[in-house]
């Protein structure tokens, strides 16, 4: 088995920032509202996606995949 997760994006913030979070607080991220996320497995980016809402968990459902050849160099 292989970890799986899926990114909805990422963001670099300041020691003092993330020390200030609490209930409430908003991350913002560098990615779209709307925008496919990624789909990681094994920390390789392997698909990307829509978020979507299966009895009331969250999923994701694929609408592209990186090509063999992309999936490969990221190997090396």
């Amino acid at each position: 088995s292989l970890p799986v997760s899926i990114e909805l994006g990422r963001t670099n913030m300041a020691i003092e920032d993330i020390l200030n979070l609490g209930p409430g607080s908003v991350v913002e991220l560098d990615k779209l509202a709307g925008e496919p996320v990624d789909l990681l497995v094994n920390n390789k980016l392997l698909a990307k996606g829509e978020v979507v809402v299966v009895d009331e968990n969250f999923g994701l459902r694929v609408t592209s995949m990186i090509s063999p050849q992309d999936r490969i160099r990221s190997l090396k």
